[in-house]
């Protein structure tokens, strides 16, 4: 009878785990199959969320995690020595700064390095911190040295512009707007997900971590290249370049003594 007890049991999970993946618009599997498909998705969400996530100490995490960080969120590795995350109205405000940042980084990496690839209006490769004063060189400053595409004159027009569409969609985000009201403030989904992103909830959830994840590599390379401009007065790309080229005598250690402190 226990047998027994234990086959219903099994086989009524089976159907349950064969009737979710339906419903998800997934396609109808054999039990066999749906019960490795459940398996394998259960197990690439627990990795990043719930108690049994990857944690900041591994498996030493066990009293080092506080009690009000349970998993809940992408990103979270149970690590907050400040207790930043211990009142939810201050973790709620920290989570949304975060993530905009993270996104703001990522942008800005892009752009930091975007300059010595494609180059300044007249293709030459330029760093980045040099490349906005292009716009108060004569005949101004011509995006990809095509002006054609954008022919940019006055920094005024730029800023206004910038201010404009920038507060247009924040305001949109904050607040909502024709798409529905109550949107998701942080992620795509409900009325506006145009890629479709948010189509699958499991591999949405995964998607959460992969940006939160490159989002904060994103924020530390932004610093670097900031202290990288500093010390060595050079882009990126060039620093990179020449460290490759000489790694022994050109590297973090050595040129934390430049005296160079000022970009050119």
């Amino acid at each position: 009878r226990q047998v027994d007890k234990g086959r219903i049991t099994l086989t009524s999970t089976t159907t349950t785990r064969t009737m979710a993946l339906s419903v998800r618009g997934l396609p109808k599997l054999s039990s066999t199959k749906a019960s490795k498909a459940s398996t394998r998705v259960v197990t690439r969400a627990s990795m990043w969320y719930g108690p049994d996530r990857a944690k900041w100490l591994g498996p030493y995490s066990d009293n080092a995690c506080p009690s009000y960080l349970k998993g809940e969120y992408p990103g979270d590795y149970g690590w907050d020595s400040a207790g930043l995350s211990a009142d939810p109205e201050t973790f709620a405000a920290y989570r949304e700064a975060e993530l905009i940042h993270a996104r703001w980084a990522m942008l800005g990496a892009l752009g930091c390095v975007g300059p010595e690839l494609t180059g300044d209006s007249s293709l030459a490769p330029n760093p980045w911190f040099k490349q906005g004063a292009l716009i108060f060189q004569d005949g101004g400053l011509d995006y990809l040295g095509n002006p054609s595409l954008v022919h940019a004159q006055s920094i005024v027009a730029v800023l206004a512009c910038q201010v404009v569409l920038m507060g247009l969609a924040e305001a949109y985000r904050v607040n909502g707007g024709p798409a529905g009201e109550g949107l998701d403030k942080l992620h795509p989904g409900e009325s506006f997900d145009p890629l479709g992103l948010a189509d699958d909830p499991d591999t949405f959830a995964e998607l959460k971590v992969k940006e939160i994840k490159n989002g904060r590599l994103a924020m530390f390379s932004m610093f670097g290249f900031y202290v990288q401009a500093i010390v060595t007065g050079k882009g990126p790309v060039e620093n990179w370049q020449e460290h490759i080229a000489d790694p022994w005598n050109i590297n973090g250690f050595t040129e934390i003594f430049a005296t160079k402190f000022t970009p050119n």
